[in-house]
């Protein structure tokens, strides 16, 4: 490696590792490497050259994105194929180093590593920056059964004790880092999430996605994955609220519908939208295309976002960016994360919910017709990830060297 100690004499552009995150498991996390090799292609193309491995078994779909950067490259391979990920972690635990791992990276000339959802060894040898999104298991342990907990919270000690650089989307989750993990404090960097939004996504008239969906021309958009702390549930119970006084609201819903560690989640809420007949006010679209997304944004009343817990919102990113109305669950990372400028409530109070829901709708007019562009995208805040994400690998990279030289 031609980086010296904590510095970048010769001005080489650092080679970045990351692992593909399945748009199917956890689609705010591959949206999160799409648009962050988005903001640094756009800014800093010249500090960071991303490269991208990926299983064998990797979805072209999920890939085609990826492959039309030109400045990122993806390397395929059997090491990061799915059924291998446990055994590497595994073997990482006990030997202090994913050997697999580290012989691909060594061949393509990684400077810095990013594991994010996977350990690469207490005693790896390159940089890595360690991502932690959020602490929801800390904060929520009965959505955790005993096993899946445990497997969480050691994984995070064991990247806390070996990462170069411990990565968080918010001051909100620095601050419970270091309240968990004491030996995390000055040892972490907080990379804002930014959602540069691809002009094509914006081009197309979004009245054409009402139509597609047969939607009504005033809605309330909830574009989440149906993870059982998403919190579904309280809008639900607002919506029922509603129609037993006579207001008939309708809330779109759109996401991945799989709750791996709670599959049941879906039918118990199925069973209480039947219970309270609610088939045409909440209204279950499942995985859409992205442009659809961005269309039904564009249009809704609000977005509306229940979550329990966040670690730095994707959706809320991307409605901010779009200027769209939001309706969030009064959470510190939605505080933060909108510095104030949004309408909140109590995350587990369905009848201040269904009230802020009402007034909305009473007061927002109709969204427009949606057949001008909006041209509207937060450079600033795009320039801002792609520069942090840089001075988060410097950073790694100036720890590494300082521990070794330590030791």
């Amino acid at each position: 490696m031609k980086l010296s100690f904590g510095l970048n004499p010769e001005n080489k552009t650092m080679r970045v590792a990351f692992t593909l995150i399945d748009s199917y498991r956890w689609t705010g996390g591959y949206n999160y490497l799409l648009n962050l090799f988005r903001s640094i292609q756009k800014y800093q193309s010249d500090q960071i050259r991303p490269v991208l491995f990926c299983g064998e078994d990797a979805s072209e779909d999920d890939l085609q994105p990826f492959y039309a950067m030109a400045s990122l490259e993806v390397i395929r391979s059997p090491v990061f194929n799915i059924p291998e990920k446990k055994r590497r972690i595994i073997r990482s635990l006990f030997l202090g180093q994913d050997f697999a791992a580290l012989r691909l990276f060594q061949k393509h000339q990684i400077d810095v590593v990013f594991e994010n959802a996977t350990f690469y060894g207490w005693n790896f040898p390159l940089p890595v920056i360690a991502w932690m999104p959020d602490f929801q298991h800390r904060h929520m342990r009965e959505q955790f059964g005993f096993v899946a907990y445990w497997r969480r919270e050691l994984g995070f000690r064991a990247q806390v004790i070996s990462c170069s650089i411990l990565m968080l989307s918010s001051e909100d989750a620095r601050k419970d880092s270091e309240l968990f993990y004491p030996r995390a404090i000055n040892n972490t960097t907080v990379v804002r999430f930014a959602a540069p939004i691809p002009a094509k996504l914006i081009e197309n008239d979004p009245v054409d996605s009402i139509q597609e969906y047969r939607l009504p021309p005033q809605f309330f958009y909830l574009p989440k994955q149906f993870w059982k702390h998403k919190n579904h549930r309280v809008v639900i119970e607002a919506l029922g609220l509603l129609k037993q006084q006579g207001c008939e609201l309708v809330v779109v819903a759109s996401g991945n519908q799989k709750d791996p560690r709670h599959p049941e989640y879906l039918t118990e809420l199925n069973s209480r939208i039947k219970s309270l007949g609610l088939h045409e006010n909440f209204r279950m679209l499942g995985l859409i295309p992205r442009r659809h997304v961005i269309s039904l944004m564009r249009t809704c009343t609000a977005l509306l976002n229940p979550s329990y817990f966040e670690g730095w919102s994707s959706t809320v990113e991307e409605a901010r960016t779009l200027g769209v109305s939001m309706l969030l669950s009064d959470i510190g990372v939605h505080r933060e994360q909108m510095e104030g400028n949004a309408i909140y409530f109590p995350p587990n109070d369905a009848f201040v919910l269904a009230e802020k829901l009402k007034k909305i709708a009473l007061e927002v007019p109709l969204p427009p017709s949606g057949v001008e562009k909006l041209t509207y995208i937060n450079d600033d805040n795009i320039r801002r990830f792609a520069y942090d994400f840089v001075a988060a690998a410097e950073q790694a990279i100036r720890s590494y060297h300082t521990k070794r030289y330590l030791s």
